[in-house]
């Protein structure tokens, strides 16, 4: 399973449990507002998950080794891995994925996979990762002769499920102590921002002038419907009452 299906099966999720949750619960109850305030916190989470694991972050690492392994790739973390690399691919479970050493200012280490996005998610277009390979394998150093660089990636590192981050680039820099200002980051976000407003608010106006008047509509229909049910439940009674005094009126003759 590719990086996106994983995020479309979890939006899938919380969109089951929104319609779980407007069919079994009726409206003002104390158990539909506390799933409500579940689902929006898993919302949340859900959301925040993503854009941590999606944007570009960077790291001042010294990078130590470069090296090609065969890497088994299994339906738990499959999720994490982008589709083979053309001229790597060595099967649908075991594949050739580059990898890249490195250890940052404080001596812990990290290792970052190179692979290709290809057209596929996250959008990030890279078909160069032999060049990557490459001038990261030119900038390798020694503790003793340091050189720095900003190691543009996304994902995470699990170990125990052998997921590591996607390095995209590799930048020398100064020193391990250059400040990087996520300015790409800031505009993603602002721009995400006002496409989220800009939908709620087109939402909002729609449910005004579409839903709203609908449900109100069917509303009337009900209570009409329910009105002309208590009419002929009443009439129905009226005519009863006065069969059973015709009735009666039998059973008083001698």
């Amino acid at each position: 399973m590719s990086g996106y299906w994983f995020w479309i099966l979890s939006a899938l999720v919380v969109v089951g449990a929104g319609l779980f949750l407007h069919f079994r619960y009726p409206p003002g109850s104390p158990a539909r507002r506390r799933l409500k305030w579940a689902i929006r916190a898993m919302v949340a989470l859900i959301v925040i998950a993503f854009l941590h694991y999606t944007l570009p972050q960077r790291d001042i690492v010294r990078i130590t080794n470069t090296y090609n392994r065969l890497t088994t790739v299994s339906w738990e973390n499959s999720w994490a891995y982008a589709s083979p690399d053309l001229g790597t691919a060595e099967g649908t479970e075991t594949r050739d994925i580059r990898f890249i050493e490195a250890a940052f200012p404080n001596d812990k280490v990290i290792v970052y996979r190179n692979e290709d996005t290809g057209w596929f998610w996250p959008p990030y277009f890279k078909y160069d990762s032999s060049n990557l390979h490459a001038e990261a394998a030119n900038v390798k150093s020694s503790e003793t002769a340091p050189k720095w660089v900003a190691v543009t990636h996304y994902g995470w590192r699990i170990p125990w499920l052998s997921i590591y981050p996607n390095a995209v680039k590799v930048r020398p820099v100064a020193g391990p102590d250059v400040q990087l200002i996520p300015w790409l980051n800031g505009v993603i976000l602002i721009v995400l921002a006002v496409i989220a407003l800009m939908i709620r608010r087109i939402w909002l106006q729609f449910r005004e002038r579409t839903v709203d008047p609908m449900v109100a509509e069917a509303s009337d229909v009900l209570e009409g419907i329910d009105a002309r049910a208590d009419d002929a439940r009443s009439t129905a009674r009226g005519w009863w009452g006065r069969f059973m005094a015709w009735l009666g009126t039998w059973r008083k003759k001698p």
